[in-house]
């Protein structure tokens, strides 16, 4: 199954982080297909922290949602996540944005992810290595989310790192 996955850091060696998380993603058999840029990113919700480090990747794996969330949680905890302040800084966050074209609302997981579709650090990724997906719910591309979205943080390109292999 095709996912793709936000990945966040701004604690720490951020850019160190990212990659860490991504070897232990793939250690684990979760092959990356595509991988955007590194981006430098206002934080949203809870403004009075670091700016983070942001990075989408889209994945295949044979773990189907439930499972591939129990990875990603283990991965964080693996790392030394610690789970205070919701919304607080954090050494890495690993996000499920989308499961190919499913729509699952479940206590602990929701995808597509909530907000996705307002979040500037999601959507201009999204925009570099897959702008023609389409959000299951909102049938629209990333390209038109991006463009309706009231989202006015910034977002910097800082280090360019696309890879592609299908």
């Amino acid at each position: 199954m095709r996912y793709f996955l936000s990945l966040g850091s701004n604690l720490g060696d951020k850019e160190k982080n990212l990659t860490l998380a991504l070897f232990l993603l793939e250690k684990e058999g979760v092959e990356i297909l595509k991988m955007s840029s590194l981006h430098e990113t206002q934080p949203v919700d809870f403004p009075s922290q670091p700016w983070f480090y942001n990075q989408l990747v889209e994945v295949r794996t044979k773990a189907n949602p439930e499972a591939l969330l129990d990875l990603v949680k283990k991965i964080e905890q693996k790392m030394r996540r610690k789970r205070g302040q919701k919304k607080g800084p954090r050494i890495i966050d690993i996000d499920i944005i989308l499961a190919e074209d499913s729509v699952i609302r479940k206590k602990d997981l929701k995808i597509p992810h909530p907000k996705m579709e307002k979040r500037n650090f999601v959507l201009l990724p999204f925009i570099e290595i897959s702008p023609d997906t389409v959000h299951p719910v909102f049938n629209e591309d990333m390209k038109t989310l991006w463009k309706k979205s009231d989202d006015r943080s910034i977002v910097k390109q800082i280090k360019r790192q696309a890879i592609h292999k299908e």
